[in-house]
């Protein structure tokens, strides 16, 4: 008795879905070629040059998803941002080490492809990488029927950036004394969303209209703020020449908030005392408070609490590298300085 052939449509995997989805990714990604690209999305592999002006070139890596943030984006419908999400987490750290992001890649796995939801997350995707200067190079589109449930996707990606030997970012000069600079976030970035989405539900028709102007989705869903192009301008122009001067160190706020990932860039011995109200708390971030019911310390290790960034800078180019940084389009605040750490903890917040 003969059978009904299968086809790996018939087994839920959709080529021509697929086919249709590099098409449209295509152009998006043409927008973000710039110099060192040899080859880019079609091939087995990507192939980049790094640029002759770099003379001793150390490549950064930097890795990361989007978290929870993605169960929001499928049950509003909101896919165009996650994508930036996406590419901000990584290149974001990249940063962190004073290096230039050169090229992302990214990976989108999901159990039957919707060509426009993932279209409109890979618009995101190249419009983070366009906004950073970085080449969207590569990716791979995983369509695993029965892995997730309909509707969903996962993103994960990878951004390589380079900087001069001379020129790493380690903190290894922050000293006493140095100014600590905050850079506003646009939101709650990619981090806390676990917490974020209880706070929805305990709210419920009780939750905000809107939030610092915008729809209540819309405030939630903002993606996180890309630094790179105006940090690394800001290190161009206030170089960390010896241990008085520039930008020493900058720390990413993410998942740990502005307690845990400071340290992370300080020497043993020192530690930033953080002044309290020195930086605005905006409406979306007093709301989770409120609803949350948390203290000030859970709310500065949970969330970047309105710090996206924080660059530590010698006091006699702190004003002078502010100023760069806000003529550039950043919100800037001066929010403490580095003193020794004696018994206490690398972050006080007072």
């Amino acid at each position: 008795m003969s059978q009904t052939p299968l086809s790996y449509k018939d087994a839920g995997v959709d080529i021509v879905a697929g086919d249709a989805l590099v098409e449209r990714i295509k152009p998006l990604a043409k927008k973000t070629m710039r110099e060192g690209v040899l080859a880019g999305i079609g091939g087995f592999g990507a192939l980049f040059e790094v640029p002759k002006r770099f003379k001793e070139p150390v490549l950064v890596s930097g890795t990361d998803g989007v978290g929870t943030k993605l169960k929001l984006a499928f049950e509003w419908n909101m896919h165009d941002t996650v994508g930036i999400d996406l590419v901000a987490m990584s290149v974001n750290d990249v940063l962190v080490q004073g290096a230039e992001p050169l090229f992302f890649l990214d990976y989108f796995a999901c159990g039957k492809l919707d060509v426009d939801t993932a279209a409109a997350v890979v618009g995101g995707i190249a419009k983070g990488c366009e906004l950073s200067g970085c080449a969207l190079i590569g990716g791979e589109t995983a369509e695993m029927p029965g892995m997730y449930p309909a509707g969903e996707y996962d993103l994960a990606g990878f951004a390589v950036g380079a900087v001069e030997k001379s020129k790493i970012l380690t903190g290894q000069n922050v000293k006493a004394g140095d100014v600590v600079l905050g850079l506003a976030s646009s939101g709650v970035h990619s981090n806390g969303f676990s917490l974020v989405r209880k706070c929805i539900e305990r709210a419920g028709s009780n939750a905000p209209t809107t939030l610092d102007g915008k729809p209540f989705k819309q405030a939630l869903m903002a993606p996180t703020r890309l630094y790179v192009l105006n940090v690394l301008d800001a290190l161009a122009k206030h170089p960390n020449t010896d241990e008085a001067s520039g930008i020493k160190a900058l720390a990413h706020i993410t998942g740990g908030g502005l307690l845990e990932n400071i340290p992370r860039v300080l020497p043993d011995g020192l530690a930033a005392h953080l002044q309290k109200g020195s930086w605005p708390q905006t409406e979306l971030f007093a709301w989770l408070q409120t609803t949350a019911g948390i203290d000030d310390t859970e709310m500065n290790r949970t969330f970047n609490n309105g710090i996206g960034m924080v660059v530590v800078v010698g006091a006699a180019h702190a004003d002078n590298c502010a100023a760069t940084l806000r003529a550039a389009g950043e919100q800037v605040y001066t929010i403490g300085r580095i003193a020794a750490q004696g018994d206490g903890a690398q972050v006080v917040v007072a």
